[in-house]
């Protein structure tokens, strides 16, 4: 993780799929948080966040998540491999162009 989250201040867009505690900025933000200290993926570093989950809902630590509400985040809710695909559709006729 410390490899990866090195890159994340350089980083245009992250796009963050179904996860929720391994993204958690409480983790490092909120010392009273029951998963302060643990290892996350700095992805709110990044310029722009775009996390797709199926809902608002917590993770396995039933923590809420703070980036789903930082400034820079974006929240596509919705099944994630529908998503995917039609995003991946809509590159593909965009390039084919």
């Amino acid at each position: 993780m410390d490899e990866l989250n090195e890159d994340f201040p350089d980083t245009d867009l992250t796009m963050v799929i179904g996860a929720n505690d391994t993204v958690n900025s409480a983790a490092e933000e909120d010392p009273n948080s029951i998963i302060a200290g643990m290892p996350v993926l700095r992805v709110w570093k990044s310029n722009q966040v775009v996390v797709m989950k199926r809902s608002l809902g917590v993770g396995y630590a039933a923590v809420d998540n703070p980036i789903f509400f930082k400034p820079n985040t974006a929240m596509l809710l919705g099944d994630a491999k529908k998503t995917c695909d039609a995003l991946l559709g809509k590159l593909k006729q965009h390039y084919e162009e």
